[in-house]
């Protein structure tokens, strides 16, 4: 169990991490050129889009450092709840929006990310 909560806590790191430094770096016209799947962006602001990649950012990193660095591990699954925040808000721009197709990825994001709370604060907690 242990293992599976590593490797999809570190898959969920790496993709919120990568995803919101290109948020971050690229202007916001250039995501939206993307194609349907960053028509989201229509909805929001530059710095809008800015912010959603910080929390992506700062949520990935909060998923792998703190048990890494063994420095208050309990923030591994409140890092998870917080990008669960994110992408119920994802999956509700996305139903709005009439991208049901493109909310299920959203969806899926989130259970993977209720497993690894789940696994993190009940059935494998880092012990101090």
């Amino acid at each position: 169990m242990n293992l599976a909560l590593w490797i999809i806590t570190a898959v969920l790191a790496a993709a919120y991490i990568l995803g919101g430094a290109g948020k971050l770096i690229t202007p916001k016209e250039r995501i939206a050129a993307f194609g349907p799947s960053a028509a989201w962006t229509e909805d929001w602001s530059a710095g809008g889009v800015k912010a959603i990649g910080a929390f992506e950012v700062l949520g990935g990193l909060g998923l792998v450092l703190p048990a890494v660095l063994g420095v208050a591990p309990v923030l591994v699954p409140v890092a998870g709840v917080g990008l669960m925040l994110v992408m119920v808000g994802a999956a509700v721009v996305r139903f709005r929006r009439g991208e049901v197709k493109l909310m299920v990825v959203d969806l899926v994001y989130l259970v993977l990310l209720a497993f690894v709370v789940w696994g993190r604060f009940v059935a494998e907690p880092f012990t101090g």
